[in-house]
């Protein structure tokens, strides 16, 4: 490993791999405290996502037990991802 990337993996937490690949998915999942509406909102006013998007993903995050609610760069999902934790959602951004 490169001195560059050891910087970057001191840093940063992730590797120079997790921060360039594109096909990050935001993914929540489902669990039993957080209600409907609270999740509704959370994808509205994070990831941006007009109300039938958030409905629908809602029921699939209670149906299926998760959902892709945003893919891209690890740089851009991140906030969302730390935006979407402090909100006490159960997400992770996964390959």
């Amino acid at each position: 490993m490169e001195l560059t990337e050891q910087l970057v993996e001191t840093e940063l937490g992730v590797s120079i791999d997790e921060l360039i690949k594109p096909t990050k998915k935001l993914v929540i999942y489902n669990d039993e405290v957080n209600t409907f509406d609270h999740v509704i909102e959370s994808l509205m006013d994070v990831c941006k996502h007009e109300q039938t998007q958030a409905v629908q993903c809602t029921y699939l995050i209670h149906f299926k037990g998760n959902c892709v609610v945003k893919n891209g760069e690890y740089k851009k999902l991140k906030p969302m991802y730390e935006a979407l934790q402090e909100r006490k959602l159960t997400v992770k951004i996964e390959e």
